[in-house]
């Protein structure tokens, strides 16, 4: 089957023969004839299959009635709305659909967020029959009042499992209840899941179902390796396998924008051009990456999932995935930017410990067993291409024997360290050279009860001998039969009415 065979206009025929296609693709031949019926289509195609053709060119053979060269703004309503989830894809799309209506006065623009909306107003109000579109940019638009949905004849959610993922679907419901009920809607998507069956089943009516090739496939020219390696060391396997191999186009994915952005720092370390393409950066900075990427001015293009939808580089050989996607679906779409049409590519993924689950959930995805493959001097387990002594049978009694001897080292010092400093407070100090007082300096000695018939001075004298230095020997005898001593009569309080001695 050929294009012309499908029924395409001559203008839309001239431009496909422009890029020098003749035959169609399988989803191509499927869903072109049902859409220029006017049918709602369910299609599901595997990335790089010509599935944003499939729908452009019947859009552009059902809207060229209406194609008018006046500059009045309302004689160009929107008339086709596509809907798609990244500003990547958006511009992917608005080059297609520029493309292959370049011979037809029919008006289209482009509109996402990360730049300035005041060429998109302009655009707009001059307007406009084929409008692509991300949902957030597009309810600025709307809410702003410079455009209206209300004369919608055709509706298209490209990458809808993607715009699901994202968060999208509110902001889908509320565009929806903008455009007339009576439409033509067209949805595609790589992958199916349920959410993605309960959404067809709210936009579509009586869809057609069309499957280019097995459900969550990937592409038969496309070549997955897997490398086990330590989570530690697979930034060094990755530039080592660049600069082994002499790899000059590698588009390496990773979970999350600050993830990009090192391992980008990295690999420009090692000696390997590299830039990265994420949600953080502006418009103009991920035109600028992926447009280095293309001419080959980087070697490497670190991307997050979100760019992974609408990367679209001609001839991409192969495609890295430094880090595990969460969900297996993203899997599909990542290494849906190389073997595309009809060229061959290679896929290679970096799996540590820890990632094995995610491995098996793409495995039981795809249906496919991913063929492992060890890198000499990275095994897993290594450091620097050391392998690991293995442990002895006698090896944990002997580490739990010599934990329990540091242990009792460690109590023994302890306990010296206590005695000795005891020893320093408790220790006699050295006698002074200077004469001191034996009042403050010696243990007190009392002395024997004063006779009452001794004289006054006798009393003093004895007062004074009490005083004598002598050492405090200790008492051999049991506290229960020691005989309680007087108490000295310095220390007697002294009471008015006592009665006198010699009483």
């Amino acid at each position: 089957m050929t294009f012309e065979q499908l029924g395409l206009s001559p203008e839309i025929l001239r431009a496909i023969e422009d890029q020098g296609y003749t035959d169609p693709t399988p989803i191509q031949a499927q869903a072109i004839p049902s859409i220029l019926d006017g049918k709602d289509i369910m299609g599901g195609a595997q990335t790089g299959t010509g599935k944003t053709a499939s729908f452009t060119l019947p859009m552009l053979h059902r809207l060229q009635p209406y194609a008018s060269k006046s500059v009045s703004p309302a004689r160009h309503p929107i008339r086709c709305l596509i809907l798609v989830p990244t500003r990547e894809l958006a511009a992917q799309v608005f080059k297609s659909v520029q493309t292959y209506g370049k011979y037809l006065p029919l008006k289209c623009t482009v509109v996402y967020g990360g730049v300035s909306m005041d060429p998109q107003v302009k655009d707009l109000r001059a307007g406009v029959e084929i409008l692509v579109a991300t949902p957030g940019r597009l309810l600025d638009h709307i809410q702003q009042k410079t455009m209206r949905l209300s004369q919608v004849e055709i509706l298209v959610l490209d990458e809808a499992d993607r715009m699901l993922d994202m968060g999208f679907l509110p902001d889908i419901k509320r565009i929806l209840a903008l455009m007339p009920e009576k439409r033509q809607s067209l949805m595609f998507s790589a992958t199916f899941s349920e959410e993605i069956k309960k959404l067809a089943n709210n936009i579509l009516a009586q869809p057609i179902l069309i499957e280019a090739a097995r459900r969550n496939s990937v592409s038969s020219l496309v070549t997955h390796v897997v490398h086990p390696v330590d989570r530690e060391r697979k930034r060094e396997l990755l530039s080592h396998l660049i600069k082994s191999k002499d790899l000059q186009q590698v588009l390496v994915f990773v979970r999350t924008k600050n993830g990009a952005n090192n391992l980008a720092k990295q690999l420009e370390r090692d000696g390997i051009s590299s830039t990265a393409i994420h949600g953080d950066k502006s418009q103009p900075q991920r035109t600028q990456a992926l447009e280095e990427f293309k001419k080959g001015e980087v070697r490497v293009l670190v991307a997050t999932d979100v760019a992974a939808r609408g990367l679209d580089i001609e001839d991409l050989p192969h495609v890295t995935n430094f880090e595990l996607p969460n969900t297996p679906e993203d899997y599909i779409h990542r290494i849906g930017r190389t073997g595309r049409a009809g060229t061959k590519g290679w896929a290679t993924s970096l799996v540590c410990d820890d990632e094995n689950e995610l491995l098996e959930g793409i495995e039981k995805l795809i249906k496919v067993k991913l063929t492992k493959e060890i890198i000499s001097g990275f095994e897993p387990g290594t450091k620097d291409g050391s392998v690991k002594p293995a442990s002895k049978p006698n090896e944990k009694e002997h580490r739990g024997h010599t934990k329990e001897k540091v242990k009792d080292t460690h109590t023994n010092n302890k306990k010296s360290l206590e005695f000795d400093s005891k020893k320093r407070i408790y220790s006699k100090e050295k006698p002074s050279k200077e004469p001191q007082d034996p009042l403050f300096t010696q243990p007190y000695v009392p002395a024997t009860a004063t006779s009452p018939t001794k004289s006054k001075s006798e009393s003093e004298t004895t007062a004074v001998a009490s005083l004598s230095l002598v050492k405090n020997k200790p008492d051999s005898q049991p506290r229960n039969q020691r005989k309680e001593k007087p108490i000295p009569a310095l220390f007697l309080p002294i009471s008015i009415n006592s009665p006198k001695q010699n009483e």
